[in-house]
């Protein structure tokens, strides 16, 4: 049995290029760029210097079939949870969808390095006023539009965003706006095809912009042909979407497969596949049969079901750190008003974690902290990555934190203590307990429905009543939109480019709801993501999450390796184009027929 994991030295040296690189770009041609390592550059420190079109990485440039390939030849079969009916358009697009047609018919503006940093895609350079109010961004001159629509403009840029603006279905559709749209009081000036100039109106936050224009994960945007929109209207383009990616589809039956052809002469890699096609496979034993069989090449993977892969002829494991991280988000907790202004409807301080006096202060709302506590430190997280991550991930307490645990405090901890807990709940006034919902986000992530189940016995085990709802995700996601939902989601994200962007889905402005909203919350997080200074906002990230660990408004579970099974007909020896969101595979066009 064969494991290729990531390997750390690699991610060392990929660092130092990075640096060396941009440290180098203004003085290197475009010509002496093909023979750079394959490192991404990132945007540098300085928001005042461009990321120039001489550091796109070799993982993103253009490249060509062997000479000894006739063209793309084969089929890979993938298998995961759930797809969804097909949509493609910004204004249709919803999670789960984002994330199969990022790795897919879709790109992105950016991707982001091993580092977290940002990278070119379609994007190759952009530079930031010091004031950050001004952003000029200079895209591709050579990406042609699946299905004969033509070169990528600026134009198609514009439209994509006001599209996922409009269409509110992105998490982050709030923020497009204001960034791409002029919500809040900027201008977009297209200088040419392939610039544009954007005042924001308000400074941004680096990271909080590279967010939504990155590919992979559940925020990934891609850009789409408005000229095919225009022809067809957007509700009949987005079932056979016109993107820039190396995979353009061609066939979907709702429920049951999405299948995709190779884009021959793609700008950055035609795949070496002719076809990938994505089945929608919900039960785990009928995945595993099917990669016993060789009818599935690669599928989404409970980690326990690991040692039925070593078991394949020909298997091979694939391994990343760092794929993702699990937490509860615990809903009902809407203080204050919605984004209108009105006192939220729902709140319902008859459940046992929501106040009935928002004063942090008040004797109400300690007895509510006192209850999430409970919940909180019943959790053995240590079993959970040892039992169903088979090892394969770390303990985490807080939420958006993976890959920053250096620059947190190291007091956000909830030790594993039932006793506790129990005592707590008495302390609280609940001796026998209470009744809480509690649904997995099934979103095709290692071990989402078990760890979900697990949480469910420890709270069980100190008396309080679980009701699982195990519903597909796209069933419950629009009562977390509207802030209707009363009770607790187990929720796996990728990682954040940096922790507050995590936060920002506890403001009333954003589409998406983690549940829990406060003004003490609104006013800090709101200010943090419009600082742009880094070091002050270390310091306003540290007092939110303090306040956030102090008051359990929701808290995390571990942090998960991405773990793919790869079968015999592929070569494993490929690299994802991004790491914003490695808890799935990517890079298909990347991998070769294995010899």
């Amino acid at each position: 049995m064969t494991y290729w994991r990531t390997n750390p030295k690699a991610f060392i040296m990929g660092t130092l290029a990075i640096f060396l690189i941009a440290i180098l770009a203004c003085g290197t041609s475009e010509e002496d760029v093909k023979e750079q390592p394959a490192s991404a550059v990132a945007t540098p420190a300085s928001a005042v210097t461009s990321v120039p079109a001489a550091g796109v990485a070799a993982t993103v440039a253009p490249t060509e079939a062997p000479a000894a390939m006739a063209g793309p030849s084969g089929t890979i079969n993938y298998g995961v949870v759930e797809t969804g009916i097909f949509e493609g358009h910004p204004r249709f697009i919803s999670s789960p969808r984002y994330q199969y047609v990022a790795v897919t018919a879709g790109e992105a503006m950016v991707t982001i390095n091993p580092d977290l940093t940002p990278g070119p895609f379609l994007a190759t350079e952009w530079s930031i006023s010091p004031d950050f109010l001004t952003w000029t961004w200079k895209i591709r001159d050579d990406v042609e539009f699946q299905k004969g629509y033509g070169n990528l403009t600026i134009e198609d840029v514009l439209y994509s965003f006001q599209q996922y603006h409009e269409g509110a279905l992105n998490a982050r559709a709030g923020i497009i706006g204001d960034y791409w749209v002029g919500n809040a009081g900027g201008t977009q000036t297209i200088i040419d095809d392939y610039t544009i100039e954007v005042n924001t109106g308000v400074p941004w936050v680096p990271e909080v912009a590279f967010e939504f224009m990155r590919g992979l994960g559940g925020l990934s945007t891609s850009i789409v042909s408005k000229k095919q929109s225009d022809e067809l209207t957007a509700e009949v383009a987005s079932k056979d979407i016109a993107m820039t990616g190396p995979w353009e589809i061609k066939e979907f039956a709702s429920g049951n497969f999405w299948k995709f052809e190779a884009v021959e002469d793609h700008w950055r890699q035609t795949p070496f596949f002719k076809e990938l096609v994505l089945w929608t496979i919900p039960e785990e034993s009928a995945r595993v049969a099917g990669f016993q069989t060789g009818n599935l090449d690669i599928f989404q993977m409970s980690f326990d079901t690991i040692p039925t892969v070593e078991a394949v002829e020909g298997a091979t494991i694939v391994a990343w750190p760092n794929a993702g991280q699990a937490g509860l988000n615990i809903y009902g907790q809407t203080y204050g008003t919605d984004k209108d202004g009105n006192p939220y409807d729902k709140l319902d301080c008859t459940n046992a974690w929501v106040s009935c006096d928002e004063d942090p202060d008040s004797a109400e709302w300690a007895k509510a902290v006192l209850v999430k506590k409970a919940m909180a430190i019943s959790i053995d997280r240590q079993a959970i990555v040892d039992e169903l991550l088979s090892g394969f991930g770390n303990v985490l307490y807080l939420r958006d934190w993976m890959g920053h645990e250096g620059k947190a405090d190291p007091r956000w901890v909830h030790e594993y203590d039932p006793d506790l807990a129990r005592e707590l709940l008495d302390e609280a006034g609940f001796p026998e307990g209470f009744e809480i919902t509690l649904t997995p986000a099934i979103r095709g992530r290692p071990a989402e429905v078990e760890a979900c189940e697990a949480v469910a016995q420890y709270w069980e085990e100190i008396g309080i009543n679980v009701k699982i709802q195990n519903v597909p995700y796209a069933t419950i996601r629009p009562s977390l939109i509207t802030r209707q939902y009363q009770g607790v989601t187990c929720h796996t994200v990728s990682g954040r480019l940096t922790p507050i962007i995590g936060a920002s889905n506890y403001v009333k402005k954003s589409t998406f709801s983690y549940g829990t909203e406060h003004p003490w919350m609104e006013e800090k997080i709101t200010a943090a993501l419009g600082e742009v200074d880094p070091a002050k906002l270390t310091v306003l990230e540290k007092e939110i999450y303090g306040w956030f660990y102090d008051n359990v408004m929701a808290f995390a579970l571990y942090a998960h390796d991405g773990v793919w099974p790869v079968g015999p007909k592929l070569d494993p020896d490929w690299t994802p184009f991004g790491f914003s969101e490695v808890a799935q595979p990517s890079g298909f066009e990347y991998i070769k027929h294995r010899q």
